[in-house]
């Protein structure tokens, strides 16, 4: 049975950092893409970053390039978001997705 588990989600102050991680059993993850979306109250969900397998090129949606860092631990069969320099406008509940299958989602909440 496949899993996707996220977990590093909380409570910043603007500015601050987060990292979350998505932890996979039953699923290489260093095989496939994986995903993180996010999803705001009122909101559709959407795309924040995505790694490739293999060469693990990164992409990232406009509102967080040069903030979040995504990567991978094959070791680990976990990947990570490193998100920086966090503002009120990245409030929401992050999803890993990979394959078809997508985690429980973890809330990022940024509030002073």
């Amino acid at each position: 049975q496949v899993q996707l588990a996220e977990s590093g989600g909380g409570l910043v102050q603007p500015g601050g950092s987060l990292r979350l991680s998505c932890a996979a059993s039953g699923l290489t993850l260093s095989k496939y893409s994986v995903n993180w979306y996010r999803q705001a109250p009122g909101k559709e969900r959407g795309l924040v970053a995505s790694i490739a397998p293999a060469g693990g090129l990164e992409n990232y949606a406009d509102s967080v390039k040069g903030r979040f860092t995504i990567s991978r631990d094959n070791v680990k069969n976990t990947v990570y978001l490193q998100m920086n320099s966090l503002n009120t406008e990245d409030t929401a509940v992050y999803y890993c997705y990979s394959f078809g299958y997508w985690g429980q989602g973890t809330q990022v909440t940024v509030s002073s």
